[in-house]
């Protein structure tokens, strides 16, 4: 295990225990509301805090983009992507699924990225070139040939809620052709079951670079793929997002597509996504 990932683990490690201890303590005039179906508790700014706090300890000089409190601006070829509280819904309503998401880029290649789950104490881990790991023990995406054998996880577009009558049709077709689909509410976990194999495949519309940043990596490092609706690898930037085992890519992506054909005509006019 590089530097990196030592200061992603132990960040992620000191982040999980502060949900750990809050988990169920929130009260409701301790949360506020960001924006539309999207809120937040001290709770996310404290475990980012911490993050923060790690990271700089050991990399003082890198670029920061965190969820709550924005980038850094730093310059800086390095840049940590972080997602203190993955789940916050679930968190707030003392659903036992929600996870920290940490990242590392370098001259916009992920090249570490770790996803903690502190209820199940499950840490996913990857380095680029190095394979993915959950805690200690090789991981490795499922074999599943056929998206007729697949099992599928998604989120709803809460945020983006004009497009729910697409999502809805993809929703269905992709219930139909598969074993069965379901949604978490935390996209960080549903990738890292992806790279262990538990789901055979994911898609997602309205996700952010600290959603996915993690996930990717140790996706592909054991041995999946994911790209954009239309099959750019690696795209941080846009909100769209297909992972899997590799096998089936192909076959969800077509039908994601007949609803999404272009990105272009779908994000003229909505870029507040």
């Amino acid at each position: 295990m590089n530097l990196y990932s030592k200061t992603a683990h132990k960040a992620a490690l000191a982040a999980g225990r502060i949900l750990l201890d809050n988990f169920g303590k929130v009260k409701a005039d301790e949360i506020r509301q960001k924006s539309v179906a999207d809120y937040i508790s001290y709770v996310d700014e404290t475990s980012e805090k911490k993050i923060i706090e790690i990271i700089r300890s050991d990399f003082p000089d890198h670029g920061i983009l965190a969820e709550e409190s924005g980038s850094d601006k730093q310059q800086n070829d390095y840049r940590w992507i972080i997602d203190p509280l993955d789940g916050t819904t679930n968190y707030l309503h003392s659903i036992p699924v929600f996870a920290v998401s940490i990242a590392l880029e370098f001259k916009s290649e992920i090249i570490c990225g770790v996803i903690y789950n502190p209820v199940a104490n499950e840490l996913f881990w990857a380095e680029k070139g190095g394979g993915s790991f959950l805690n200690n023990e090789p991981i490795r995406v499922s074999g599943t040939q056929r998206l007729s054998d697949s099992f599928i996880a998604t989120g709803f577009p809460f945020k983006i809620k004009h497009l729910l009558k697409k999502y809805l049709k993809v929703f269905e077709a992709v219930f139909r052709e598969s074993v069965g689909a379901r949604r978490l509410g935390a996209a960080a976990i549903d990738l890292a079951y992806v790279a262990c194999g538990r789901f055979d495949g994911f898609w997602e519309i309205g996700l952010n670079p600290w959603d996915i940043a993690a996930g990717i990596i140790i996706i592909e490092e054991a041995g999946g793929l994911v790209t954009d609706f239309w099959g750019t690898k690696n795209n941080l930037n846009c909100s769209y997002l297909i992972a899997s085992n590799s096998i089936i890519h192909n076959s969800l992506g077509e039908i994601i597509r007949v609803e999404f054909p272009f990105y272009k005509s779908i994000a003229e006019g909505h870029n507040n996504e």
